[in-house]
Parts: C-alpha cells; sequence; structure tokens
C-alpha cells in the first residue's frame, strides 16, 4: 500500500505537471503583445527559428524561443511557413500567428495598367512599385494587355511583366479564334497593330467598333490610314506629345508614320485593350472612310471627302468659338 508521503509526492508532480501545461498551452492560445494590426514579412527561404527571432525582435510574440518551441510540438510544425507579408491582427495569440503565416493570407497589392498606356510608361509603373524587386527593360510593345494586376511584396518585376504578357497572348488567341468574317488584317499580329491605332484614335468606347471599320476600309482600299497617333509613337515612344504635330513630322518616313506609308505601322503604337483588339475583329459594317473631332470627345465620320471637309468646317468652327484658333 503507498505511503501517504508518496501520494502527496504524487499529488503535488501531478498538480505541477498540469500547472505546466496549462502555462504551456495558455502562452500559445492567449492573446499576444501586439497593440495593433500590423505587417510581418517572412523572408524566402526563412527557417522557424529565424521566423520566432523577428517575430519577438518586432514585438509580435512575447518570447521567440517559446514561440518555436510550441509551434514544433503543437502548432504545426514550421515546414510549411509561407514566405510573404501578413497581416497580424492585434493581440493575435502565437497560434493564431503561426496559422496566419503557414496560410495563403498573403497580402495582395494591385498595379494597373490603363488601356492604351505604352510598354515605357508600362515599366515606369512596375519601376514605382516598391514592394517588388528587381528590374525590366521596356517590354515590347503591344505585348502587354491592360488590367489589374495582383503581386505580393518581394515579387519580381519581372514575374509581374510575364504575366501581364501571358494575359495579352491568351486574350489575343482567344479573340482571334472567334474573329468575324472578311475582316481587313490578316493574322494576329496586325490585329494587335491596328487595335493599337484604334486605343489611341478614340476615347469613347462606343466608337471603337466605328473607328476600325473606318480604318479597315481604308486598308482594303490601299489609303493611307493617316492616324496621327503613328506621327508621335516615333518621338515620344507613346507619351504625350503635349504640342502640336509639325509638318516635318508629318512627312517623316519612318517604320510607323501612316502619313507616309501605305498600310500599317510595322509595330503596335501602344498596349491595347481587349475591347479594342474586339472591335478590329468584328468592326461596324460601315462606308465611312473619314473622321474628324465633334467637339463632344467623339469623332464625326464620313464616307465621302465631300461630306468630311463639312465635318472639318464645322470642328474648326467649334475651335475658334472656344478660342483655340
Amino acid at each position: 500500500m503507498p505511503s501517504r508521503r508518496g501520494c502527496v509526492l504524487a499529488a503535488l508532480l501531478a498538480a505541477a505537471f498540469l500547472i505546466g501545461v496549462a502555462v504551456f498551452f495558455g502562452g500559445w492560445f492567449g492573446a499576444g503583445p501586439l497593440p495593433r494590426d500590423k505587417t510581418f514579412i517572412v523572408p524566402s527561404g526563412a527557417s522557424l527559428s529565424l521566423v520566432a527571432e523577428r517575430l519577438e525582435q518586432q514585438g509580435f510574440v512575447a518570447s521567440g524561443s517559446g514561440f518555436a518551441l510550441r509551434a514544433r510540438i503543437i502548432g504545426g510544425g514550421g515546414g510549411s511557413i509561407k514566405a510573404g507579408e501578413f497581416l497580424i491582427p492585434a493581440h493575435a495569440s502565437p497560434s493564431r500567428i503561426l496559422s496566419i503565416i503557414q496560410s495563403d493570407e498573403v497580402i495582395r497589392r494591385f498595379v494597373t495598367v490603363p488601356e492604351g498606356m505604352p510598354s515605357v510608361m508600362v515599366a515606369e509603373r512596375l519601376a514605382a512599385q516598391t514592394p517588388l524587386t528587381g528590374e525590366i527593360a521596356v517590354p515590347r510593345e503591344g505585348s502587354v494587355l491592360p488590367g489589374t494586376y495582383d503581386f505580393e511584396r518581394g515579387e519580381a518585376r519581372e514575374a509581374v511583366l510575364l504575366r501581364m504578357q501571358a494575359a495579352m497572348q491568351r486574350t489575343l488567341s482567344e479573340l482571334w479564334a472567334g474573329r468575324g468574317k472578311d475582316i481587313a488584317v490578316k493574322t494576329p499580329e496586325e490585329a494587335l497593330v491596328l487595335a493599337s491605332i484604334v486605343e489611341k484614335e478614340t476615347g469613347k468606347p462606343s466608337e471603337r467598333r466605328m473607328v476600325a471599320g473606318l480604318y479597315s476600309n481604308r486598308l482594303r482600299q490601299g489609303m493611307l490610314l493617316q492616324a496621327d497617333p503613328t506621327i508621335i509613337y516615333p518621338i515620344t515612344r507613346g507619351k504625350p506629345l503635349g504640342r502640336r504635330i509639325r509638318q516635318s513630322e508629318i512627312q517623316a518616313v519612318n517604320d510607323y508614320n501612316t502619313y507616309t506609308m501605305v498600310g500599317l505601322p510595322k509595330y503596335p503604337i501602344t498596349n491595347p485593350g481587349k475591347d479594342s483588339i474586339a472591335a478590329v475583329l468584328h468592326p461596324a459594317q460601315t462606308g465611312a472612310l473619314y473622321m474628324v473631332a465633334d467637339g463632344s470627345g467623339g469623332h464625326a465620320f464620313a464616307a465621302t471627302l465631300e461630306e468630311h471637309n463639312r465635318n472639318v468646317e464645322k470642328w474648326f468652327a467649334i475651335r475658334r468659338q472656344r478660342g483655340e484658333l
């Protein structure tokens, strides 16, 4: 029969064990010291020990070594810790913190490429995203699909750019497969070039198919396209010119200027959006060959030079009334 002293000792040991377990688990599931929501960055390839040390240094947990020990024993281990930037809520327990950095709760950031943004400005926009890393060259014009793209802190600019370019390749392929019959462009590359002109020639979504129809007519008839944005592109690489086009620039001979060449430019003059590409592949059925601004942000279209000249006179009258002439 056990002695009374032995029973007391066993009871004390059991109590001590239970207290120890309570303290151990309490420290794991209890509120942490973080006073407010804060982001935490897990470097790529970081070990559990390094992460725990940084958590303590930055005030997320009271003890880095305690965090690492509990994580290994009861927290699922550290092998599945994800690299990235995470938002840790105020007073998050060590258990909650480990759950967050083992999950897909990485903070996503976004960069937007507007329709018609030239590649030189796409490169500048990516360069301005300081959470991204690495350098990129200016991408090939027309290779980027405008849109909004998410990224993680520490991601390479090249990786984001490749997603933008893959989106363009995928979209162009899908739209080309569903193209209309008897269109003026013969290849996806030609469609991209003409779409870049349509993108630059009108800011009104409702006009895209009409503008595409007009330029399609000119291509079929062997007429000069005479698109002003094709004059500007070799001068600024697609950035705003900021002044009127000079006569010498209208007469310049290069791979882009459609005032001195028949047919399409050799390359795109911007990154067209999906709707402009679709407009080229499904242009309006129209007899229009000419267009001029109408003073409302859109254009007046004409099938004959005589009609066009009347529209030009109306536009000049509007400009004189505005004091622009």
